[in-house]
């Protein structure tokens, strides 16, 4: 118990440490919450009138998807901050210090999942302007935010796997070129029956699929998931965050100082 407020604790500092410095960069911090509201503007100004979906209008079939888009792009930021850190020297100045040793991969977590909260909101407030709304009721509507914010936390521990891992800036950049490719191959703008077959195939097993299908039921919104869609957007999270949370604790103890 001791250990695990030890961890608490020095992961809260570490929380509060990547608050002040996001805090002390407004600008960045709009433009990030702008830009995933801009891309649910422009693909329901410029696509949806071209969009037939059954049971309902484009905007109401577009939000849940590019909630769970806007949430994949947590493996993105991840990456990116945790390789950056590890380039500049903080990460071992963080070991050197008498602290527990998961408190800098548990605070950066927290910090993110923060943002992960302040995008979502303003996500749901751009898509209330446009005329999506949910059909569910409030309880369905949370569980559907719940199950974003837990797609997020396991891209959240990839990300920083991959940045323990992979940290010369050619791999931030590949990284950001497969993210959205990664991204689009999904439920998310289109269904994957659009799709040739293969693609499709592979579009229906992508964890961002899984996840807005199920957003959609849970919110009461057109869309093509199925009965397991709510099984499957809780199973691939876990399963990633069962797989990546454990080697990122074990990377960053293994880091040479």
């Amino acid at each position: 118990m001791t250990a695990l407020r030890w961890a608490v604790a020095d992961g809260w500092t570490v929380t509060l440490r990547d608050l002040t410095h996001k805090a002390n960069q407004p600008v960045q911090l709009v433009i990030n919450l702008l830009f995933s509201v801009m891309v649910l503007l422009m693909f329901s100004y410029l696509f949806g009138g071209a969009m037939d979906v059954p049971g309902g209008n484009y905007q109401e079939f577009l939000v849940p998807g590019v909630l769970a888009l806007t949430m994949v792009f947590g493996i993105e930021a991840m990456f990116t901050a945790v390789s950056t850190d590890v380039n500049r020297g903080v990460t071992d100045r963080f070991r050197s210090m008498p602290m527990a040793p998961s408190a800098v991969v548990l605070g950066r977590c927290a910090a993110d999942m923060i943002d992960a909260v302040l995008a979502l909101t303003a996500l749901v407030a751009a898509g209330l302007a446009i005329g999506w709304e949910w059909h569910n009721g409030l309880p369905s509507a949370l569980a559907a935010f719940g199950l974003l914010l837990l797609l997020r936390l396991a891209m959240l521990w990839m990300g920083i796997y991959l940045g323990l891992v992979l940290r010369n800036p050619e791999a931030v950049m590949a990284l950001q070129i497969l993210v959205w490719p990664l991204g689009f191959l999904s439920n998310a703008f289109v269904s994957p029956g659009t799709m040739p077959g293969w693609l499709g195939a592979i579009a229906e097993w992508n964890p961002l699929s899984a996840t807005a299908a199920a957003t959609r039921e849970l919110f009461g919104n057109p869309g093509w998931g199925g009965d397991s869609s709510i099984l499957l957007a809780v199973g691939w999270p876990v399963l990633l965050i069962a797989v990546f949370c454990p080697l990122a604790i074990r990377r960053y103890r293994d880091l040479s100082r």
